[in-house]
Parts: C-alpha cells; structure tokens; sequence
C-alpha cells in the first residue's frame, strides 16, 4: 500500500482471523512490524505467516494480566516498544436476554472490556516510557447505537469501551498518545459466518444507505488512517464503519 508506518510497531489483539487479521495485514503492508497477538496461538501463528514481511506472532489472553504483562515483554525485547496499539480481540456472542446470567456477563465484560483496559494500560505505559507519540484504537460496535437484541453484554462492553476512549484520550492528550474507537456494522468474518448473525446481512443491508456486506478490509482501511501522522489531530472520537446504516 504505502509506507506511511514504516519505522513503527503495531500490536493487533484478536488478530488470528477476520477483522484483526486484515487489520494487521493492512498495518503491515502500510510498512509497520506487525504483532499478531491472539489467545489461538496456533492461528496467530499462520496469520503472522500468511501476512508475512515483519509479522510476528506472540500468543496472549488479554483477560490475564500475567499475560499481557509477557506479551509486551517479548515486544519490548524484539522491537523496543509499540507505537500503535489496536484493541480488537473481543467475544462475539448470540445469546437472548432471558438467557443471559452473571458468568456470561462477566465472561463478556472480562475479555471485551476489561482486557481492553488492561492491553491499554501495558501498552500506554510502554509508549510512555520510550516518549513515543502512539496511538491507541479500539474496536468497539455500532450495536452500542443500534441496541442490538441477544446480545446485552456485548453492548454493554462495547459501549464502555467507547466512553473509556473518550477518558483515555483526555488522559493522555498531552503525551501526544490519540485514543479513538471504530464501531463496525455487520462484518462478513469467519467469526460472524459460522454464526447466528450470518442470517442477518439481508435486514442490516435493507438499513444501510449503501448496499452490499461489509468486509474485514473495510475496517482495515479506517483504522491503517487513524494509525497515520495523518490523524495526528483527531482523539477522543469514534467512527461509525457500517455503510450509513446507523447515522448519529
């Protein structure tokens, strides 16, 4: 593509597959050494290999602390730090409300929420440390807009992860890090098409104001911007990537 990351690191969690995969395939064509961090480290594996150049793949479950205290240990020995952190790891689930119980919610909220609190906090400090100008994006979901039925805890987490954006980029304005979030629509990932939601992209189309499925690709795009020096003015924001079919 370019070479607008050339000289960077780049942490993409959850990126085995689907959206983090093309996610990290994007960084790195754009110049960046990519880590592919996934709790599957069999498929962060392939996925590094697949993309190839500077990919490296690290497993890591960033609902663990001692985790991800060793993910960013081996970064740190490899590359000497992240510059662009993207928080995309997260569960996905199809579950109705009156099925809905505390060890589910707390499932939800521990890796879609909380383990995006606790990559940001390991991943802020190391770019701290170096004095480095990063960039945090997390992967939130226009289901936080729309309300989505069967699945509360995940727009819950969803939701939390947008206003956590919002305070972490006041929080770290002044050490030029920017924290934004990206909120797909339907994406057609492998996650989303071995699953009940496959069943949804005719309704989600008939809403949106352009027609056709969404592509992991698609989010690519937006977040390969907002990792550039040319989104070097924008924090504390969230952009809507669903083809208009939640328009705020």
């Amino acid at each position: 593509m370019t070479e607008r990351l050339a000289g960077k690191t780049a942490l993409v969690t959850g990126a085995a597959q689907g959206i983090g995969k093309a996610i990290a395939a994007r960084l790195a064509a754009d110049g960046a050494t990519v880590i592919v961090s996934d709790i599957n480290a069999e498929g962060a594996r392939a996925a590094a290999a697949a993309i190839g150049g500077k990919a490296k793949a690290i497993a890591a479950d960033i609902s663990d602390p001692a985790s991800v205290k060793a993910l960013f240990a081996e970064i740190q020995a490899l590359t000497g730090g992240i510059d662009i952190l993207v928080n995309n790891a997260s569960i996905v689930p199809f579950v109705a409300w009156d099925d809905v119980d505390l060890d589910h919610w707390r499932k939800i909220i521990d890796v879609n929420l909380t383990g995006t609190f606790i990559v940001s906090r390991a991943g802020t400090d190391q770019m701290r440390a170096a004095g480095k100008a990063g960039r945090v994006i997390s992967i939130a979901s226009n289901t936080f807009f729309a309300g989505t039925p069967n699945m509360a805890a995940y727009v819950a987490a969803k939701g939390g992860v947008i206003g956590f954006t919002r305070a972490l980029a006041t929080e770290l304005g002044k050490y030029n890090i920017t924290a934004n979030a990206v909120t797909p629509g339907l994406i057609e990932s492998d996650g989303v098409k071995a699953s009940p939601h496959n069943e949804a992209f005719g309704f989600v189309e008939m809403l949106q104001a352009m027609k056709g499925k969404g592509q992991p690709e698609h989010i690519a795009d937006v977040v390969s911007f907002l990792a550039s020096d040319d989104a070097r003015w924008i924090t504390g924001q969230t952009l809507n990537v669903d083809a208009g079919m939640v328009r705020h």
